[in-house]
């Protein structure tokens, strides 16, 4: 280095303020980058105090339920909607009401009343108390297992009371690909004291991120009353569902189920919307449809 070089370089050191400012430079802090991985949808992003994906934060399948809907305090409500259509002429309504509360620990408390309308005659079904609790964090278990425990209190025209318990599944096969599974043991606790074993299952892939999505569902049910338990009802039913968001807090969800089996419905169809009413769950909410309108 010459002496012209280092005379300029000694200057700009002792100069008033230029010593502050390189020091300042050198502390400096970078704004933060966020990068996302290529193939990635918002649906899969890890959010909540669980880390689950945010496809599992809302209703996907009308006959299985994923994981845990809401945070802890966390509110929903949905309105759903079934038909049936049997294989001798007759339909059934149901109407259902429903509120789902995010509880501390993996657990969420759901609360809904149903009521029917057949022939004409609109009629209160029951009213039911379900929990679920979810094993441990997002991806810690294979399949997410999640337990789910239900009392029905039900209108002695339509039976006795029911208790009702699932073994809930569920994983992403690919960030796009959703897959859902249920156990499902229920009893009648007077009455006919009837028994259902059901397997519900559903797929779902994300055709729009947060906003479309489309799938199928299916359920097997073995069905039998007390006194004739060897002669039981085996139902089969498989078809269609789909999922608009027209906003990150609702959801509109429409399904088609065929009966495969004689001792099935030839159709069951539901139609469900959804609305999240409080906490800071995420800020872009993604899609899934339902979970199963219990019973028959």
């Amino acid at each position: 280095m010459n002496k012209q070089a280092i005379f300029i370089l000694s200057l700009l050191i002792a100069a008033p303020g230029i010593k502050p400012a390189l020091c300042g430079a050198e502390t400096a802090t970078l704004p933060t980058v966020t990068v996302t991985a290529p193939g990635t949808i918002g649906e899969s992003a890890l959010v909540g105090p669980y880390n689950q994906p945010e496809w599992t934060q809302n209703r996907r399948f009308t006959t299985t339920r994923v994981y845990i809907q809401q945070e802890p305090w966390n509110v929903g409500v949905e309105q759903w909607y079934r038909v049936r259509h049997y294989r001798d002429g007759t339909t059934k309504q149901l109407f259902e009401e429903e509120i789902e509360i995010g509880l501390p620990h993996r657990m969420q408390l759901d609360i809904y009343w149903d009521w029917t309308n057949e022939g004409g005659t609109t009629s209160n079904k029951d009213l039911a108390v379900e929990l679920r609790w979810a094993l441990a964090d997002w991806g810690v278990i294979p399949l997410n297992p999640t337990l789910y425990a239900e009392y029905k209190f039900t209108n002695p025209d339509f039976g006795g009371d029911v208790f009702e318990v699932k073994l809930l599944l569920g994983d992403e096969i690919t960030h796009d690909l959703h897959w859902g599974l249920n156990l499902v043991y229920e009893r009648e606790i007077s009455g006919e004291l009837a028994n259902e074993f059901a397997v519900t299952q559903g797929l779902s892939y994300t055709l729009i991120d947060q906003v479309l999505s489309a799938g199928v569902e299916m359920q097997f049910k073995y069905e039998n009353v007390a006194g004739d338990r060897s002669n039981g009802e085996k139902k089969f039913q498989i078809g269609p569902s789909i999922q608009w968001r027209p906003t990150n807090k609702t959801h509109i969800d429409l399904v088609g189920l065929f009966g495969c089996t004689n001792d099935s419905p030839s159709f069951e169809g539901y139609l469900v919307f959804g609305i999240d009413l409080g906490g800071a769950k995420k800020e872009k909410k993604d899609y899934t449809p339902v979970s199963g309108l219990r019973g028959s």
